[in-house]
């Protein structure tokens, strides 16, 4: 019990938003890094090898990787929000039996959705329409991404448990390396030896796999009264199922948003290569700002998790609130940046008149939203960490991805860039207003006892 004596009053106890300030910015700056190295991927192939290269690794396999990735992260959520509340309870003997659980889990469907991956990505890709000119280079960049898979799984999966137990900062100390050793890869493979397509992919496999040997290494020796054992890795049923009674609705919920986005981007494909490609840099520009969203997410996550498990109530609910507000402030603040100073961001990625145009148009209808979707992040975190996943879970899913996909599929031959885009943030202020209004019910019944 040690190392908890010493360190549960980090997330515990103390001046709330400071708490979650302290957690919040090495969460971002991690994401700062992995973003910074995908989109480092898109601004070497975009520069060096063409807007075709820079649309096979940000048009449909970018979805495609979204999508796989987003399940297995959502499983991860279970085993932050179990660990955090055994954490802030004060549990070691649960803290192991969920930390060997969780990797032994992310090996055995790292390897297994790795080779699923392999060999059905050329249906994946035929399936989303990608234009012909693209799919040998979409399936080489997927085929290498999916070998690498088990690194993916295992870094955030190893990444969660840090920060379950409120070590922020150690992930990102590993995202520094990986992202470094990422962009000196892509620089010689993409710019020195011309691989193109195959160079940036086979950059983030090398990266990824050494963000997950840190992770491992880190938890088998260096984090004190836990200790990851290879011997002792078992996948014990009892808690499996609460993990996945957390992680599996979160799994789903974030597969339809990649399901989605995968319906969209494939109407995006029938209008060209040039909004392939504006699309695709537009999602390396606003990955920034869903790293914000998403760091405050998962600090919400983790600080209501340990003092739920603390049974402190009024620290969740104060934390709630205060991450809604800096979530909600920052967007704003992103999408008039976005507005204003697009165009150069752009040329970034592409000199193509065209493409920046069409960039520009879809980033003027999404940057006034942005903001309504911390409401979505920060009541979802929220009550997630409450064991509460079910009812959020269909609220996204309806409220967002179906109504995504019935959009897209009534638009039709129609479709427009715009009528396309548009599609996001209606469905964000359809699921902010139910879940703003589940959050403030479950709330009232809660202080009701």
């Amino acid at each position: 019990m040690t190392v908890m004596k010493n360190n549960r009053n980090q997330i515990t106890e103390g001046t709330i938003w400071k708490q979650i300030l302290i957690f919040f910015f090495p969460i971002l700056l991690g994401s700062f890094f992995q973003q910074f190295y995908n989109t480092m991927d898109a601004v070497i192939v975009g520069q060096f090898a063409g807007k075709e290269a820079l649309s096979c690794i940000g048009g449909s396999s970018s979805q495609i990787v979204n999508f796989v990735v987003g399940f297995f992260s959502g499983l991860s959520v279970g085993v932050t929000v179990i660990i955090a509340q055994y954490y802030g309870a004060g549990d070691e003997k649960r803290i192991d039996q969920a930390l060997h659980t969780a990797y032994a889990f992310s090996l055995l469907f790292g390897v297994v959705g790795g080779g699923i991956g392999v060999f059905f990505c050329r249906y994946f890709l035929a399936w989303m329409q990608t234009p012909d000119a693209l799919v040998e280079q979409s399936k080489m960049y997927l085929q290498i991404y999916f070998v690498g898979l088990v690194f993916v799984l295992v870094y955030n999966m190893g990444a969660g448990i840090l920060r379950a137990i409120g070590d922020s900062k150690r992930p990102l100390y590993f995202l520094i390396v990986s992202s470094i050793v990422n962009v000196a890869l892509d620089l010689l493979f993409v710019m020195g030896f011309g691989m193109g397509v195959r160079g940036a992919a086979i950059a983030t496999l090398i990266a990824q796999a050494t963000s997950a040997i840190l992770v491992t290494f880190t938890l088998m020796f260096r984090v004190p009264g836990m200790r990851l054992q290879w011997n002792r890795l078992q996948l014990n049923r009892h808690m499996l199922r609460r993990i996945m009674r957390i992680g599996l609705p979160t799994a789903i919920e974030n597969s339809t948003y990649g399901i989605s986005n995968i319906v969209l981007q494939s109407a995006l494909n029938r209008l060209g290569v040039d909004v392939v490609a504006a699309w695709a840099a537009l999602g390396r520009i606003d990955g920034l700002q869903w790293m914000i969203n998403g760091a405050f997410g998962m600090s919400i996550t983790t600080f209501a998790g340990q003092n739920y498990g603390a049974g402190k109530m009024d620290r969740v609910r104060k934390g709630t609130w205060i991450t809604l507000t800096m979530g909600a402030c920052s967007s704003l603040a992103f999408g008039l940046l976005l507005m204003r100073f697009g165009v150069p961001v752009f040329h970034i990625f592409t000199q193509d008149a065209g493409v920046i145009a069409i960039g520009m148009q879809m980033a003027f209808i999404l940057g006034p939203f942005y903001w309504i979707f911390a409401f979505i992040e920060a009541f979802t975190g929220s009550r997630r960490a409450q064991n509460d996943v079910v009812i959020p879970t269909l609220i996204c899913t309806v409220g967002i991805c179906a109504v995504r996909i019935g959009w897209t599929i009534v638009l039709g031959s129609r479709a427009t860039v715009a009528g396309l885009v548009w599609c996001y943030p209606a469905t964000w202020i359809i699921a902010g207003a139910l879940m703003s209004g589940y959050y403030l019910y479950r709330t009232y019944w809660q202080k009701k006892g």
